[in-house]
């Protein structure tokens, strides 16, 4: 396809079913479809000999906790023939399974661990589904909105027990008061410093 908007009705045409809604933004083709068409949908976009979106370049997700869908999961996808991409994205609740895609795309092997690793979300018929940038013992989901700022365990190598340890944080530091003023002027600290000298 020469254009995004030829791009776009050819995939509204051939998917007419299949595609929610799309738009062109920031020249890219967004494309909001429902998890249940994902594998037919990559398929077509993937060998469809005027779409070409054969190298996928990320799956991320973004968390929205205060939506009845929780997250969102995206899809990037690359035509290097037409030198074009889409993002492919759709909504789902926090306990939903949804299609693994390594069958059409191996290289989603990796992607989808991280997501499943950060976020808590489970990929069904998944080859290799576990953690992949945490500890194994670790507890949480750390790109979660409601993940705490704080840990309760570190993680370090002991060289003594030759094994990875785990140790309660210890906070050198709870709390620091920014007091966000330029630092041309100077703080409002060090002014009432200088006037008590003065």
């Amino acid at each position: 396809m020469k254009n995004l908007v030829d791009l776009e009705k050819k995939i509204n045409s051939e998917l007419a079913t299949k595609i929610k809604f799309s738009e062109i933004k920031h020249q890219q083709l967004y494309i909001n479809i429902d998890y249940n068409n994902l594998a037919e949908v990559l398929f077509f976009l993937k060998n469809n000999s005027s779409t070409k979106f054969r190298q996928l370049i990320d799956i991320t997700a973004v968390d929205y906790p205060e939506e009845n869908e929780r997250f969102k999961i995206v899809y990037l996808l690359l035509s290097h023939e037409f030198n074009s991409r889409i993002i492919l994205s759709y909504s789902i609740n926090e306990n939903e399974v949804v299609p693994s895609i390594t069958e059409i795309f191996p290289s989603a092997n990796w992607m989808e661990r991280e997501v499943f690793d950060m976020y808590g979300i489970k990929f069904k018929d998944h080859p290799d589904l576990r953690r992949i940038l945490t500890d194994y013992k670790f507890e949480g989901y750390p790109l979660r909105k409601d993940f705490p700022l704080t840990g309760h365990n570190e993680v370090r190598y002991s060289e003594d027990e030759k094994k990875v340890v785990y140790e309660p944080v210890k906070l050198e530091q709870n709390y620091r008061n920014f007091d966000y003023q330029s630092p041309w002027e100077g703080t409002k600290y060090i002014k009432e410093i200088n006037k008590k000298n003065e």
